[in-house]
C-alpha cells in the first residue's frame, strides 16, 4: 500500500542474514523421514534455496543429495543460520560449537526450556550467545520461512505461497496451521517466523525488519505474552504509520492469561492495558479471531492506495442486509456518507423508481446485474464517495454468473481507484458462482460484518497515517520541579520506607504544580482544635497520619464531614483507637485536618501513574467511586503521552458523558484533568524511584473552576 510518508531509517544490524542467509546448517539433521531433522532439510531443498545447505549429524552420510557433516566445525564455510533440532540437553553444547564457527543466527526448534519452567537453562543460552555475537530465534519454534531468500527452514508445510503478508507467531502449532489456512484463503506470505519463548529475538526485532522490507505490505502478529512492552510500543509507534500491523492477542480472559503463561513462560499482562496502549495509542489493528486477522491481512495487502476520505456508500439489492451493513459500519468505525442531495444526484439515474438513493442505496430485489454495474460505476466515478460496500442477496431473478461477470470487470479488469468490498449471501450455487472470484483476489464475504470489518481496519490504518502529528509539537512539557520531588524521595529513602506520608505526598504535588486542598497535620488534641476552628473552618475531614498505615480507610482512620467541636473530639478519639487496634505497633505522627468539600459541586475522578510490569511507565484515568471499583471504567496509555493521548483517554471511558454534563448539570473542567495526566506522565518518566502514584479522588469542578487532588498515594520502587 503506497503512502506519501518516507520510512525512517531503523537500525536492525545483520538481521538480513536471518531472512537472506547465504548458508544454513541443520544440526540434528536426520535421514529418518519421521524426524524433524529430516523435514527441515527436505523443506529447505524443496523451497528452491540457492545458498549452501549443510546437514549435521555425527553419523555422516547424505540426505536428499546433501553431504552430512559430523560436526558444524567440520564445515569449511561461514554459517549465517544454524537450525538446531537436537534434544534440549544437547543444545548448550551445540551452541558452543556454533560459536566456534562464528555463526550469526541460531534457530532453536527444540522445546523444553522456559515454557516448562527451565528458565535458568534458557538464560544461560542467551548469555552465552550474546557474549559470542550470536542471535537466537526461539527456542520452542517450528522455524522460519522467507520468500526473499527464498528459504523454508521449518518443519511445517513444504510449499508456501509467496506474497506480501509477514506473520510472526508465538504459537508453533497455530503458526503451522496458519500456513495452511493462508494457502486456502489465497494469502501469499513474504515471511512467517516462529518466535516461541522469545529468549532473544522477539516481535520488535522482526517488526523493525519488516518495516524496511519492500516485499512486506502487511504485518500480522500472534502474541501470547510480552516481555518488553515498552520497546514494542516504540517500534509499533513507527510501524503503524507506514504499514498495517494486525495483532491477535490471546489471554483476554483471566483463564486465558493463565493458559498463555503456562504455554510460553511469559506473562500475558493486563488485557485492558494492552488494548489501550497497543491498539488505541499506537494504532495496531487488534483482531478478535484468527479468521478476522486473515480477512484484514488479505484485504489490506491488495490495496494500492489509501482512501482519499471517509465517505463510504453501501449499494444493496435488499433492505434487510443493508440495515445489517449499516449496523456493522457503525461497529467498525466506517462513516456512511449522508448528503442526500448529492446521493440523489449520483444514484437517481441508475436506481429503479421504487428503489432508494439514500445510503444504503437500495436497487431492490428487482435489480439486475446491469443495474448493479451502473450503480457501482456511479459510486466509483463520484469524487464525493471514497469507498464502496457492495451487497447482494440471492433472488429468483438474480443471475450469479452475470453478477460475477460484473465483479470481474469492475474489480479485476478495470481496477477501481478506491476501496471496494463485496458481501453476497445465498444458497450454495449462488455463492459458488461468485466466490470463485475470491481466489483471484476479490474481497468477497458471506457475512456483511466481515466485509465492514475489513473496511474498518483499512480506515483505522488510514487514520494512523493522516493523524500523524508533528513530533516537534506533539508533546507538552509542563513545568515540574523534579529536584524538589527527588529531595522528598531521598528523605523517605533515608528512613527505609517505600511509601510517602501525607505531608510528603503534598510536597510532591506542590512541586508538580498539581493543586491540592490546604492540609495541616495536628500532633495533639490542641492542634486538632486549632487547625479545625481557627485555620480551616468547619466542616472538616480528619485522617490518620502514620508511616505504618498505608490504607487509612481499612484502619478506620478517616472521618468525614465533621461540623462542630463535639464531632471533632469524638472522631479524634475514634480514629486513634481504631488505628491502634488495626496495627498496635504503628507509630502515629498525628492526624491530617483538611476542609470538607461539597461533593455536589464536583465529580470524583481517579488519575494515576505506575511502572507496569510489561509496558513500563504508564498513566491511568477514570471516574472515581463505583465507576472504577465495580465497572473498571478506566483508560491507560504508555508514557510519554501527548495532549491528544490524554484527551483520548478521557473520551474513551464509558462514563465520559457525565463530565460533559447531563440532565442540566454543568460541564466539568476536563482541561484540569488533562493537565494532571500530563504532569503525572512526566513524573513517572523522570523520577525513576517512583513506582506508583494514585490520586483518588481528583475532584473536578465546573468548567474553568479547576480541579483538586484530594488524596494522593505514592509508592517507591524497592531499593536498588
Amino acid at each position: 500500500m503506497e503512502n506519501k510518508y518516507r520510512m525512517p531509517k531503523i537500525n536492525a544490524p545483520h538481521i538480513k542474514h536471518l531472512f537472506e542467509p547465504k548458508s544454513i546448517a541443520i544440526i540434528g539433521a536426520s535421514s529418518n523421514q519421521n524426524k524433524i531433522g529430516y523435514k527441515v532439510v527436505d523443506n529447505i531443498v524443496a523451497s528452491g534455496y540457492q545458498g549452501n545447505i549443510y546437514p549435521v549429524n555425527p553419523k555422516g552420510g547424505e540426505i536428499l543429495g546433501c553431504k552430512v557433516y559430523d560436526s558444524i566445525e567440520a564445515i569449511d564455510d561461514e554459517i549465517d543460520l544454524a537450525t538446531i533440532c537436537v534434544p534440549a540437553k544437547y543444545v548448550f553444547d551445540t551452541l558452543q560449537s556454533c560459536a566456534k564457527k562464528k555463526t550469526k543466527f541460531i534457530s532453536i526448534i527444540t522445546s523444553g526450556f522456559s515454557e516448562v519452567g527451565n528458565i535458568e537453562e534458557e538464560e544461560e543460552l542467551v548469555k552465552f550467545a550474546r557474549k559470542n555475537g550470536m542471535r537466537i530465534l526461539g527456542p520452542n519454534i517450528f522455524g522460519i520461512f522467507s520468500a526473499k531468500a527464498p528459504v523454508n527452514a521449518t518443519f511445517g508445510y513444504k510449499h508456501i505461497e509467496h506474497g506480501s503478508v509477514a506473520i510472526v507467531t508465538q504459537s508453533g502449532a497455530l503458526g503451522v496451521a496458519m500456513i495452511g489456512k493462508t494457502a486456502t484463503e489465497g494469502i501469499g506470505l513474504s515471511a512467517i517466523v516462529s518466535v516461541g519463548n522469545k529468549c532473544d529475538i522477539d516481535e520488535s526485532d522482526l517488526i523493525e525488519y519488516f518495516i524496511t522490507d519492500d516485499n512486506t505490505k502487511v504485518i500480522l502478529l500472534y502474541i501470547e505474552g510480552i516481555k518488553h512492552g515498552d520497546r514494542l510500543t516504540n517500534v509499533l509507534e513507527i510501524a503503524t504509520k507506514i504499514k498495517p500491523v494486525i495483532i491477535i492477542k490471546s489471554g483476554r480472559s483471566k483463564r486465558g492469561a493463565m493458559a498463555a503463561a503456562s504455554h510460553t513462560g511469559s506473562l500475558a499482562g493486563a488485557d485492558n492495558v494492552f488494548t489501550d496502549i497497543i491498539a488505541r495509542q499506537v494504532g495496531a489493528l487488534r483482531a478478535l479471531s484468527v479468521q478476522e486477522a486473515l480477512n484484514w491481512a488479505k484485504f489490506l495487502a491488495i490495496q494500492k492506495n489509501l482512501p482519499t476520505g471517509e465517505n463510504a456508500v453501501i449499494v444493496t439489492n435488499g433492505g434487510g442486509i443493508g440495515v445489517l451493513a449499516t449496523d456493522a459500519c457503525e461497529l467498525y468505525g466506517v462513516t456512511l456518507y449522508d448528503d442526500r442531495d448529492v446521493l440523489k444526484k449520483i444514484f437517481t439515474p441508475v436506481t429503479p423508481s421504487f428503489g432508494s438513493t439514500k445510503n444504503p442505496v437500495d436497487i431492490t430485489g428487482q435489480g439486475t446485474s446491469e443495474i448493479y454495474e451502473q450503480a457501482l460505476q456511479a459510486a466509483l466515478d463520484s469524487p464525493d464517495i471514497h469507498s464502496v460496500i457492495v451487497l447482494g442477496c440471492e433472488t429468483a431473478i438474480f443471475s450469479a454468473d452475470q453478477l460475477a461477470a460484473v465483479v470481474q470487470k469492475k474489480y479485476l479488469d478495470d481496477k477501481p481507484n478506491k476501496p471496494v468490498v463485496f458481501s453476497f449471501f445465498g444458497g450454495g450455487e449462488f455463492e459458488k458462482g461468485l466466490f470463485t472470484l475470491k481466489s483471484k483476489g476479490v474481497p468477497i464475504f458471506s457475512d456483511v460484518y466481515e466485509a465492514a470489518s475489513c473496511l474498518g481496519a483499512l480506515y483505522k490504518h488510514y487514520h494512523n497515517i493522516i493523524d500523524t502529528e508533528d513530533e516537534a509539537s506533539g508533546f507538552d512539557e509542563p513545568e515540574i520541579n523534579i529536584a524538589s520531588i527527588q529531595e522528598v524521595i531521598d528523605e523517605v529513602r533515608e528512613e527505609n520506607r517505600r511509601f510517602l506520608l501525607v505531608p510528603e505526598a503534598l510536597r510532591v504535588m506542590d512541586a508538580a504544580g498539581i493543586p491540592t486542598p490546604k492540609s495541616y497535620v495536628a500532633k495533639d488534641l490542641e492542634e486538632v482544635i486549632h487547625y479545625a476552628e481557627e485555620v480551616v473552618g468547619y466542616p472538616v475531614v480528619m485522617k490518620i497520619v502514620s508511616k505504618d498505615i498505608i490504607h487509612k480507610s481499612d484502619a478506620g482512620g478517616v472521618a468525614l464531614n465533621l461540623e462542630n467541636r463535639e464531632e471533632l473530639l469524638d472522631a479524634y478519639e475514634a480514629i486513634l483507637t481504631s488505628a491502634r487496634k488495626y496495627k498496635p505497633d504503628a507509630k502515629i505522627e498525628g492526624v491530617e485536618i483538611v476542609r470538607m468539600i461539597n461533593m455536589e459541586e464536583a465529580m470524583e475522578t481517579i488519575i494515576g501513574a505506575r511502572i507496569d510490569n510489561t509496558f513500563g511507565p504508564t498513566v491511568m484515568f477514570g471516574l472515581g467511586g463505583i465507576y472504577v471499583e465495580v465497572l473498571k471504567d478506566v483508560a491507560f496509555r504508555a508514557v510519554p503521552v501527548k495532549r491528544s493521548d490524554a484527551i483520548e483517554m478521557i473520551q474513551q471511558i464509558r462514563s465520559y458523558p457525565l463530565l460533559l454534563g447531563v440532565r442540566g448539570e454543568a460541564a466539568k473542567d476536563i482541561g484540569g484533568c488533562i493537565d494532571i495526566i500530563l504532569r503525572l506522565s512526566k513524573i513517572i518518566q523522570l523520577c525513576k524511584d517512583i513506582s506508583d502514584i494514585e490520586i483518588n479522588p481528583v475532584l473536578v469542578f465546573e468548567q474553568n473552576q479547576g480541579v483538586l487532588a484530594v488524596d494522593t498515594r505514592i509508592l517507591l520502587n524497592p531499593q536498588r
